[in-house]
């Protein structure tokens, strides 16, 4: 039986790939981005084996995600998984040198941008006893580097708020999971980096980044899971990759 799956931030990278992967399995999907033109051009290549609805939608504007769920088709609305995929770094400049609508930005995508979409759907999930809220969280949120400053701490938000909704959960047959990623080679950098590509590409050089494939197969794990098991949170990184530890900085001597 197909599910209905919505997921947030799908024209490129990790949503992208998401989309692509459900769609191969015949599951009905509901695409959301602000770049309405390439879900356009998604939905050319998917609805061939998957019924898609679109939605331009800026998961920052609270009023319109609410609005969009309430306006969903009957065929479409009664959505069995949630990709909180919608996310993004700004900048990898040190705290006291940032541009702090950066800051802004980072925060009401990657936190409330979240919220918003999961309090949007929880409630007819819980009515319904069944679904799956997978939000796409990051490796930041756990491992400190210089210039991730907010960035990683609206990831540590993603985890916790994942475990926290699993503790609101517990009684129904909602699931959870965060997926949290390491270093994968997508748009992510030229959008970190205001469309330096050639930084972007710097930053992934010889490093063996992972794919949004990577990712979006591991989502496709936990969502394919049977029904009373719950993959509580996945770390993901390249081999290439590591936690790198503590740092000092030693003064001249």
């Amino acid at each position: 039986m197909s599910r209905i799956v919505l997921v947030t931030g799908a024209s490129s990278g990790f949503g992208e790939a998401i989309a692509r992967h459900f769609a191969a399995k015949g599951d009905r999907l509901i695409l959301t981005a602000r770049r309405i033109e390439r879900l356009e051009k998604l939905r050319a290549e998917l609805e061939v084996s998957a019924k898609i609805h679109l939605l331009q939608l800026d998961v920052q504007d609270r009023a319109a995600v609410a609005k969009a769920i309430a306006s969903l088709p009957a065929d479409f609305a009664e959505v069995d998984i949630l990709i909180n995929n919608a996310g993004l770094a700004l900048g990898l400049e040190a705290a006291h040198r940032v541009d702090l609508d950066d800051w802004d930005t980072m925060i009401d995508t990657n936190c409330k941008g979240l919220a918003y979409c999961t309090r949007a759907l929880l409630p007819g999930m819980v009515e319904r006893n069944r679904g799956h809220v997978v939000n796409i969280g990051s490796t930041a949120g756990s491992y400190a580097y210089p210039g991730a400053n907010v960035y990683g701490a609206t990831k540590a938000f993603v985890a916790q708020f994942s475990a926290n909704l699993r503790s609101d959960l517990l009684g129904t047959q909602v699931r959870v999971t965060c997926i949290a990623p390491g270093m994968a080679e997508t748009e992510f950098s030229v959008v970190r980096f205001k469309q330096d590509a050639e930084r972007a590409a710097a930053f992934y050089a010889g490093s063996d980044a992972m794919t949004a494939d990577d990712i979006a197969g591991a989502v496709i794990y936990v969502t394919d899971q049977p029904a009373h098991l719950n993959i509580n949170h996945i770390e993901m990184m390249p081999v290439s990759q590591a936690s790198a530890g503590l740092t000092v900085h030693r003064r001249d001597s």
